[in-house]
């Protein structure tokens, strides 16, 4: 999905994405600590999603030191978009599947998404 986003983007970077449109703003250190990725790596890849109008840097209000990351208009444009066409591609893939199969995978889905939210140690 990162490579159909932009060509450029490395595919943890399409979840980083995801994950600040989800959250709103977070700091470097919040992102590295959800994906259980180092500080550099983190960096490498914001770098690159700034220089693509994706993210931008504020000040963060808590901390004058630190900064919080967020998506720029361009960048929730493009993960909108991003995110209605895996939904529409996905009813289109699922369109003849048995109710009862649907409401069997969202379960599950919705288990595996939970587990893959909570925090790894």
């Amino acid at each position: 999905m990162s490579r159909e986003f932009h060509p450029d983007l490395e595919p943890g970077a399409y979840a980083m994405l995801l994950w600040l449109d989800d959250v709103g703003s977070a700091r470097m250190t919040e992102m590295a600590a959800f994906f259980g990725i180092g500080k550099p790596t983190v960096s490498r890849q914001l770098q690159l999603m700034e220089k693509l109008d994706l993210i931008t840097r504020e000040v963060d209000e808590n901390d004058r030191r630190a900064q919080r990351l967020m998506l720029t208009e361009n960048g929730a444009t493009l993960v909108h978009r991003a995110r209605e066409a895996r939904r529409a591609h996905y009813k289109v893939t699922l369109a003849d599947w048995p109710d009862d199969d649907l409401d069997r995978f969202a379960e599950l889905l919705t288990r595996l998404n939970e587990s893959l939210s909570r925090p790894t140690n």
